[in-house]
């Protein structure tokens, strides 16, 4: 069955709506929807996220261990086409976005590889952004 996928959305904690908005609109280039004194929506490449004004949520997330990484475990982000997800990682070096883990290729000659970066908001929230040579790879297992 061939269907587009519905777009999902995400709430999220920031301590600054200012600064959420320059990295979410201006940095990665996601277009600003509805917007109140204590949120903002954006358009996360197709889907729809909320920064919401509440600075006492902002926690540095956990991490667990993923191919020889320590990754943020509260996390969320997007698997983009890989001119994109290298363009994309090009401009957060430019803008001097400081990388949690930079980019790399993770699962190397497994049937899941992928290109993969973390980097951090300004309120601390974890964001990865990860890429298939292969789209058709996504879910691999074999």
């Amino acid at each position: 069955m061939n269907r587009a996928i519905p777009p999902f959305h995400l709430a999220f904690p920031v301590n600054d709506l200012q600064a959420a908005a320059d990295f979410y609109g201006r940095i990665l280039g996601c277009p600003v929807g509805r917007t109140d004194e204590k949120w903002i929506d954006f358009d996360f490449f197709g889907h729809q996220i909320t920064a919401h004004l509440l600075p006492g949520d902002c926690i540095p997330p956990g991490r667990n261990g993923v191919d020889g990484d320590a990754v943020p475990v509260r996390h969320f982000g997007a698997v983009l086409p890989w001119p994109e997800w290298e363009d994309l990682a090009a401009r957060l070096k430019e803008e001097g976005c400081t990388f949690i883990l930079g980019p790399r290729i993770r699962f190397q000659g497994q049937p899941g590889e992928q290109g993969t970066f973390f980097v951090t908001d300004p309120a601390g929230n974890a964001l990865e952004f990860k890429s298939f040579r292969d789209p058709a790879r996504l879910f691999a297992t074999a």
